[in-house]
């Protein structure tokens, strides 16, 4: 069965403090793309990767992987991001031609992601459909419904989501022909408004997400353990 994966990158440098996107930062000496695409590429070598990107970006990127050829030793398909995570996830299925096949959607800055967890994701979705990765949740949650009132949650039955998240190609591409709500923060979210029941697989915690500086310190103590 065909499988694929599409890397959503279309964030900025805001939060960071810098001009350059996120996705194109350095860790170790190599852009945080370069590491998630590499974490892929070791799962399987004929994986379809469909790399969304915003527009004005796909030029420069097309320049930055000249610079590691051992990486990009097959084809990977490039797309214009659209102007939401919602609209870029369709844009890159609408580079799916096949209705047949697994697809995972994941976080081109979550560099560190276990290729056992990619495998075990897979394997979910081919049985099951829909497979979300996920972390039990460490700290103590509040839900907060104002300044002043606010209630513990039960932290026991909560959990951290993660990328990838991997569904067969038909029930994604049928959960992304609805409209766009501001309540889809993910595609699970998108899968379970359409019907799908969400399986949820074990994560792991250095799957972190590069958003903040303090983020890419983390990042770096996580390749120097490893």
């Amino acid at each position: 069965m065909k499988q694929y994966a599409i890397l959503v990158a279309g964030g900025s440098g805001s939060r960071m403090g810098v001009a350059l996107p996120k996705q194109f930062l350095s860790v170790a000496g190599k852009p945080i793309l370069v590491h998630t695409l590499e974490r892929f590429l070791a799962y399987s070598a004929d994986l379809q990767v469909i790399l969304c990107l915003p527009a004005d970006q796909l030029a420069y990127w097309q320049e930055l992987k000249q610079a590691y050829p051992l990486t990009f030793t097959h084809p990977i398909i490039e797309t214009p991001g659209g102007a939401s995570r919602f609209q870029s996830v369709r844009n890159g299925l609408q580079r799916i031609e096949d209705n047949e096949g697994i697809v995972a959607v994941h976080d081109g800055v979550r560099p560190f992601v276990p290729v056992e967890v990619i495998a075990e994701s897979f394997r979910t979705a081919a049985q099951q459909g829909t497979a979300v990765v996920s972390v039990p949740a460490k700290d103590s949650i509040r839900l907060v419904h104002s300044e002043t009132e606010n209630q513990a949650l039960d932290r026991s039955q909560l959990r951290l989501v993660q990328t990838p998240q991997t569904f067969q190609v038909a029930l994604l591409k049928k959960a992304f022909e609805q409209s766009e709500s501001p309540l889809f923060t993910d595609d699970a979210s998108v899968a379970e408004a359409a019907g799908f029941p969400i399986f949820l697989v074990e994560g792991s915690y250095e799957n972190i997400k590069i958003t903040t500086p303090e983020d890419l310190w983390m990042a770096e103590a996580i390749l120097q353990r490893s």
